[in-house]
């Protein structure tokens, strides 16, 4: 029997109880960060017998291993892929980064962290990690003829840009996460911080199941499959290989709605749950490195802030002014729906005398090359233009408002529509 025939699901949401450690700032997170089980509604679901040969096991079962794995220490190789099918955007939205980013820009450092780590977020990238519990973590971005590093060792970040011979130097966790100018975060990079992801977001929304075994990195492995029961999002599945001994996500795959190759496909290719050694997380600036110390990079981008910067090169686009700090108070965003096809409406400010773009407000130019990248549509709501990439799609209608989320571009056209009926 084919492992696919094996799997079952249910509508009836299960007890348990929910884990949570808390991650330290640029960690390679080696314990679960807040898988809630007891949100995911289950019945038995036993792994197929195969290759290799496990004992049967539930996907609750699975998910409280992850939840309860307390491997602390390793040291590895990552392969991730991204494709979001925007290949020919790659060096424009590099450019957006490295101008918009704190670390971007006239004045910032390539080795800032905010900069450099939204690399993952396409194409094929080898990372080397390494962990020994929660106040010492390294990872290096390995690049044909170079190699950028983030370490974190006590209460110091350190990051180096072997390329440009750049160091970053800021406080990580501990002390320094309650202080005026703590470390960013990075964008999810491993099987676990991915699974981490998609598990606390898991509700009745939501099919989990055991769906056979595999052999990653050496190492035996429970396949654990999770797919949305809603429809119209552009999540088809995801995958995530849990090691059977020590319940470590080892791989995690995810396949868009609309078929095709993975959007994200992270696994490790070597991994040793052993003690690193204690030097891996030494770092010393190099010799004639250039060093950038976070506080002074922060009050650079203050600075700038105050004086406009920010905004250089976008002044043909009116109203940008007038969206305000997104969610931070609750009135600039809008979550419409629940689960897999939740999609987030931002609109710009209202009332008198607001900056809020009206149509015809971008100069034709602008509006051109921006429609280039997306399709004009019509609905009750009005006009606008759907941006799509392979996972996530937005809705920017010609009144500014915005629909974003990891759905259809009909359910995008939707939410618009229902949202003009209810104003």
């Amino acid at each position: 029997m084919a492992p696919n025939d094996t799997a079952r699901t249910t509508d009836e949401a299960g007890e348990g109880s929910v884990v949570r450690r808390k991650a330290a700032r640029y960690a390679v997170p080696v314990a679960v960060a807040g898988v809630a089980a007891a949100t995911i509604g289950l019945v038995p679901a036993l792994a197929a017998s195969g290759d290799p040969d496990l004992p049967d096991v539930t996907a609750q079962e699975l998910i409280a291993k992850i939840a309860a794995s307390d491997a602390e220490q390793l040291s590895g190789t990552v392969k991730i892929t991204t494709d979001l099918g925007l290949p020919s955007l790659a060096g424009l939205a590099g450019g957006v980064a490295d101008g918009l980013a704190p670390g971007g820009g006239e004045g910032g450092s390539s080795a800032s962290p905010d900069a450099r780590l939204m690399e993952l977020a396409s194409g094929t990238h080898t990372l080397r990690i390494a962990a020994d519990g929660p106040d010492r973590q390294k990872l290096s971005i390995l690049d044909d003829a170079a190699e950028y590093s983030v370490i974190h060792n006590g209460d110091d970040v350190w990051a180096y840009d072997s390329k440009s011979n750049e160091v970053y130097h800021g406080e990580g966790a501990g002390a320094a996460a309650e202080r005026e100018h703590p470390a960013p975060q990075e964008p999810p990079a491993t099987p676990k911080e991915l699974a981490d992801e998609v598990l606390k977001a898991a509700g009745d929304t939501t099919s989990v199941t055991v769906d056979g075994t595999a052999r990653i990195a050496g190492r035996d492995a429970y396949q654990l499959l999770v797919k949305p029961k809603q429809s119209g999002s552009t999540v088809g599945s995801v995958r995530i290989a849990v090691d059977a001994r020590n319940g470590v996500p080892l791989k995690f795959t995810l396949l868009p709605s609309g078929g095709g190759k993975a959007v994200v496909d992270a696994g490790f290719t070597k991994v040793d749950f052993s003690r690193p050694p204690a030097s891996t997380f030494d770092f010393t600036p190099p010799k004639g490195a250039k060093v950038t110390e976070a506080d002074e990079l922060h009050d650079r981008e203050e600075g700038a802030s105050e004086h406009g910067e920010g905004l250089k090169g976008l002044k043909g686009l009116k109203g940008l002014e007038g969206l305000g700090p997104v969610g931070e108070d609750g009135r600039a965003v809008n979550v419409i729906g629940e689960g897999w096809t939740a999609i987030a409406e931002i609109r710009t400010s209202g009332g008198e005398g607001s900056t809020a773009p009206e149509p015809g407000d971008a100069p034709p130019e602008a509006q051109r090359f921006l429609e280039s990248f997306g399709d004009r549509v019509k609905g009750d709501f009005g006009t606008g233009t759907v941006f799509k990439t392979r996972l996530v799609n937005a809705l920017m209608t010609d009144d500014g408002t915005m629909y974003v989320g990891a759905v259809t571009q009909d359910a995008l056209v939707g939410a618009a529509n229902a949202a003009n009926a209810a104003r």
